[in-house]
């Protein structure tokens, strides 16, 4: 066994044996929170904008009490990276109080028994808890040039920000080999650019060598503590429900570290969200959505049970249950593969080294979970998208 492969086999054990050892120390609250791709298909993403404003209830939460050089405590998270300049524990984007970066242990919401037995008796094709590994995250830097986008259809204002976007050099978006969206798929173009704290995410990106067009373009700023209503109440992002993408995608290599920080974004076809509505931290809802009161709403956090049974899942899968317990999946976009994985395109460790496929999680059933109190559902229409939008 060469080093590399040693070191990660300790920490699939070292997690398997956090996972055996897990009760009621994790602390921290909740919150709530898919673009399908892959070869099973593609979700729509963005579908328009609309709506005044609606407050509701949020659940935030703290992770567990860092130790001695930022290491965490028992059932903890680690420490916070002290010269990160903006403020992102590592494995983790934006600050660690971010919602989805909070572990849960708010209460379980009254509907949940609803929730999940709709779940469980209408969701149950052979894309559920099926994996997609097509989203690509990249990489900018200072010297990293940014290019100007004509918007196309897939564009809303206020919602979207007209700002220009890194362009990395020999990157891709979703489902491609390259910048041009040729699949018709969502196409998300997702750029990090740490040096200046800032997230791009574009939905429906097609950039060649005759143009740039974009989409919806989200531009965040991941050293800001955003509140409830993110960046807009009743405003898109480049995923429905109006939440950040990057930051709920696990990725092989932190399955090769042993343990996944945060939530994770899942997705359902659009006749299982509840039709228009959402909850925090979800800022909004589209018209393509068409489930009953029983359905989920966006943004809806699930919480793996402490006492499903894991039996059928392999080493790697385990890493994955054991943040679904421990910091759940928000319901973030429609589409057909349910979990949304980091592609291992630009990454350190490979899938296949770490030794997790895309039907490893397929053991698992909807009654396994629960869904997490997040406050009053809010219909999209009865608000509207204000905000001023980052044009550089």
């Amino acid at each position: 066994m060469n080093g590399r492969r040693a070191f990660y086999a300790i920490n699939v054990l070292m997690a398997l044996l956090a996972l055996a050892c897990s009760g009621d120390d994790d602390s921290g609250g909740g919150g709530s929170s898919g673009a399908g791709g892959g070869s099973a298909g593609t979700g729509g993403a963005s579908a328009g904008s609309g709506g005044g404003s609606g407050a509701a209830g949020t659940m935030s939460g703290a992770g567990g009490t860092g130790g001695t050089s930022g290491t965490g405590g028992t059932g903890g998270m680690a420490g916070a990276s002290g010269g990160d300049p903006c403020r992102n524990t590592a494995g983790q984007l934006f600050p660690t109080d971010a919602t989805w970066n909070a572990i849960i242990g708010g209460p379980v919401a009254g509907d949940s028994d609803a929730v999940i037995e709709y779940l469980q008796n209408n969701h149950d094709t052979d894309a559920r808890f099926q994996v997609d590994f097509s989203i690509t995250v990249l990489e900018a830097d200072a010297t990293t040039p940014k290019e100007s986008f004509t918007p196309s259809d897939d564009f809303y204002e206020p919602d979207c920000d007209p700002a220009p976007v890194p362009i990395v050099a020999d990157g891709a978006i979703e489902g491609e080999d390259g910048y041009a969206c040729e699949s018709d798929g969502d196409c998300h173009l997702i750029v990090l650019a740490k040096h200046e704290c800032r997230l791009y995410e574009m939905w429906r990106a097609n950039r060649t060598d005759e143009e740039f067009l974009g989409g919806c373009l989200a531009v965040w700023e991941i050293d800001r503590d955003y509140d409830a209503t993110g960046r807009g109440d009743f405003c898109t992002s480049a995923d429905a429900a109006g939440l950040p993408i990057a930051p709920l995608l696990f990725s092989a290599d932190e399955i090769a570290a042993g343990e996944i920080n945060h939530a994770i974004r899942f997705i359902v076809p659009n006749e299982h969200i509840r039709e228009l509505m959402f909850v925090r931290p979800g800022t909004h809802s589209t018209r393509a959505t068409s489930g009953p009161m029983q359905a989920p709403p966006y943004a809806a956090r699930l919480r793996l049970k402490d006492d499903a049974d894991l039996s059928e899942l392999n080493p790697a899968a385990m890493i994955v249950a054991r943040a679904l317990q421990k910091f759940g999946m928000i319901l973030a976009d429609a589409g057909n593969l349910t979990f949304t994985a980091k592609s291992d395109r630009f990454d350190e460790h490979t899938w296949e080294e770490v030794g997790f496929g895309p039907h490893d999680l397929k053991s698992l059933e909807w009654s396994d979970f629960e869904l997490i109190e997040a406050g009053a559902p809010i219909d999209w229409d009865s608000g509207s998208c204000e905000r001023s939008a980052i044009t550089d």
